[in-house]
């Protein structure tokens, strides 16, 4: 059975500190105005399952979100929470598109959600970064050492790595002020676009910044023993050439052909093939471009036939080396900025991209789009789309 995307809702990203625009919302009030939001918008009352990605499931997202925010809503909808880390969002997605592809389920809603202000990084405070034993054992470092050792590995220069932060900031403020988020975008607490973007920076601000991650020894001392043969780690990634942390929602709504009956809107593109791909936890963040290679060649195609990529920018020099090894060029790789200028809320990433990859495949009238996250432990996913009508 085809599974399809009927619609896409997401919040903005706020700021992941004290006084960010979603600091002081909850993280099922976020997906409370979201499951409200595709009610108004696809008619959507029920659904057979709910499915969402969230990757600190403790505190305020503990205790199955997903199913709390059906109750709250006023959804007659069971629902599961999955974490796989920065991937979540992706593979909730993907789950959603199973079930309805094996006949499982009619409509199922899916996406990810992450408040990193009120729930911080690691605070779940699991053994992949709380035992030590565990550190050593599997190579779990930072993820930004891993963005350094890939910039290390793959001969990235500094000067690449800030033309690169510079040219996701400036695209994420010409996408804002030509509003092209709006179409997916519902505005929260007053929230109205993505707090991190900074329109009229210029280069020099990003050569002015420090290196984010160096003078970590420990660290350093785990990628030697785990890579012998890599050699000094250049630690050339900055804030400005980082992904930005974030709170913000997707949902999304995925159902076979016959629920457009029960519908409003009828599909806006066809979920074609999923893929999820793993590496090591120190080259870990390579798993995502590993992902979209698998994705693109379950279909039949090839990286070129693809017309939109929406990539998680899991610092810079991933997406340079995404877009040398793949031939990818500016015109059809995060056209409209990424998570380095707008923000990274983890588990609510994958949603936001796959809104965003929906929304372009419109705009272009174009035919595949492919959205992919990079995730902790090696863990990479991806999503193919082809756009409806």
């Amino acid at each position: 059975m085809t599974a399809y995307l009927y619609d896409a809702v997401r919040t903005p990203r706020g700021k992941a500190r004290p006084g960010g625009g979603l600091a002081g919302v909850t993280p099922l009030a976020m997906l409370e105005r979201l499951l409200h939001g595709l009610r108004e918008r696809t008619g959507v009352e029920r659904a057979d399952d709910m499915v969402v990605g969230c990757a600190s499931q403790n505190g305020d997202q503990g205790g199955n979100l997903a199913r709390t925010a059906a109750l709250t809503a006023g959804f007659d909808t069971p629902g599961m929470t999955v974490n796989r880390y920065c991937t979540s969002g992706i593979d909730a997605i993907r789950t959603a598109f199973a079930l309805v592809e094996s006949g499982q389920g009619g409509t199922v809603i899916a996406g990810g959600v992450e408040s990193v202000s009120r729930v911080p990084m690691f605070s779940d405070g699991g053994p992949l970064w709380a035992d030590p034993a565990v550190v050593d054992k599997v190579g779990s470092i930072h993820m930004g050492i891993a963005a350094d050792v890939v910039a290390t590995a793959e001969g990235f220069e500094r000067e690449e790595l800030d033309a690169y932060g510079l040219r996701t900031q400036t695209l994420a403020a010409r996408a804002w002020a030509a509003g092209r988020y709006e179409r997916s975008l519902l505005p929260v607490n007053g929230l109205r676009h993505d707090e991190h973007v900074r329109p009229g920076l210029t280069l020099e601000a990003f050569t002015a910044m420090a290196p984010a991650f160096a003078g970590q020894d420990d660290q350093d001392a785990i990628v030697r023993r785990h890579r012998p043969g890599l050699g000094e780690i250049r630690h050339l990634h900055t804030r400005g050439t980082s992904p930005s942390l974030c709170d913000a929602a997707g949902l999304v709504l995925v159902g076979s052909e016959r629920a457009a009956a029960d519908l409003r809107t009828p599909p806006r593109a066809r979920i074609v093939a999923t893929a999820t791909a793993v590496v090591d936890p120190v080259t870990m963040l390579t798993a995502g471009q590993l992902a979209v290679e698998r994705v693109v060649a379950k279909a039949g195609l090839t990286p070129g036939d693809v017309e939109v990529y929406e990539f998680a920018e899991a610092f810079a020099a991933l997406c340079l080396k995404f877009q040398r090894d793949l031939k990818v060029g500016d015109d059809r790789f995060n056209v409209n900025g990424g998570t380095i200028a707008m923000g990274h809320a983890f588990g609510a990433t994958g949603a936001l991209l796959v809104a965003a990859c929906l929304d372009e495949l419109d705009r272009r009238r174009a035919r595949y789009g492919v959205a992919a996250v990079s995730g902790a432990a090696g863990s990479g996913s991806a999503l193919l789309l082809e756009r409806a009508g």
